[in-house]
């Protein structure tokens, strides 16, 4: 059995690869800058796609490797670039697709695959004839190994495209999908100046702060890369502070992935409650202050 992984990002290449090797020989396509950092995580070859930008691009260099190579499965990191490609390359090979999968597994020469549904609310576990899916990241933890993979610069065709301009988006600040302890907070908190005194909180755990989807993108007191939910980040900390968070769907699709889940909040009908492992109804700023003196 044989794969072939593409991602334009590097951790969730590395997750990927960790994922795929411990079933199948894998492949590895990447658009990423330096491919040698990946050359540690057990693909077989690493195909380096230099100068692709567009994902139509990218399909065809991969439906060209793909004619020389058989491949029973490809799988395509869930990026914005990765459904791209994952939508074009399926449309080229005549292959039926899977999006957006948390789990794999081969039963019977059918693909088992789980994935959330309804915004996350459940998890739907499927069979299917897919060969092109689509995968979320956190899918597992990267883990090196001794071999290196051999690189291999993959050249593609000329595009009928040519990037003009590219304006790059200012950075985020931190990078939810690796924090271990995250405290998230929602419209409950109230105000913006109230902010200052969560902060306490997160610097007593050692977390990072995030917030739900009004917080970051509708008031803006937090910045956009601090989005957890079905549009922001989807993350898997090993400890989740939800505060003033009500659970709406969409939310929890971005934070399901935690293995442990603690809400505060004052509305006990909240659905955060149903989705948390600790949960305590109260205000959250008398709360909050007795937690942090207590991580201390």
């Amino acid at each position: 059995m044989k794969c072939l992984v593409f991602s334009d990002n590097s951790d969730l290449a590395g997750q990927m690869i960790t994922y795929f090797r411990k079933s199948m020989d894998a492949d590895l396509a990447t658009t990423v800058k330096d491919p040698s950092a990946l050359e540690a995580y057990g693909a077989k070859k690493i195909f380096h796609l230099k100068d692709a930008v567009f994902p139509g691009d990218i399909a065809k260099g991969l439906e060209k490797l793909v004619s020389s190579t058989d491949y029973d499965y490809i799988f395509v990191g869930s990026t914005a670039m990765g459904r791209g490609v994952a939508g074009i390359l399926s449309q080229k090979l005549g292959r039926e697709t899977m999006t957006e999968i948390s789990e794999f597994r081969i039963d019977g020469g059918k693909a088992i695959t789980k994935r959330f549904f309804y915004g996350g609310k459940t998890v739907l576990e499927e069979k299917s004839d897919a060969t092109v899916l689509t995968v979320m990241p956190g899918i597992t933890d990267p883990e090196k190994v001794e071999e290196k993979s051999q690189v291999e610069e993959l050249l593609v065709s000329e595009s009928k495209v040519k990037l003009i301009e590219r304006k790059e988006k200012k950075a985020g600040t931190v990078d939810l999908e690796k924090a271990g302890i995250i405290v998230s907070i929602g419209r409950g908190i109230g105000s913006q100046d109230k902010i200052a005194l969560i902060e306490p909180l997160v610097k007593a755990a050692h977390a990072e702060l995030a917030g739900s989807r009004p917080i970051c993108l509708d008031y803006h007191w937090l910045s956009e890369d601090r989005q957890v939910g079905l549009s922001g980040k989807k993350v898997k900390p090993k400890v989740y502070i939800a505060l003033g968070i009500s659970g709406q769907i969409q939310h929890i699709a971005g934070m399901r992935g935690s293995k442990t889940v603690v809400a505060i909040n004052k509305d006990k009908s909240a659905p955060i409650f149903e989705e948390c492992d600790y949960g305590i109804v109260g205000d959250i700023f008398q709360i909050v202050p007795k937690l942090t003196e207590a991580l201390k």
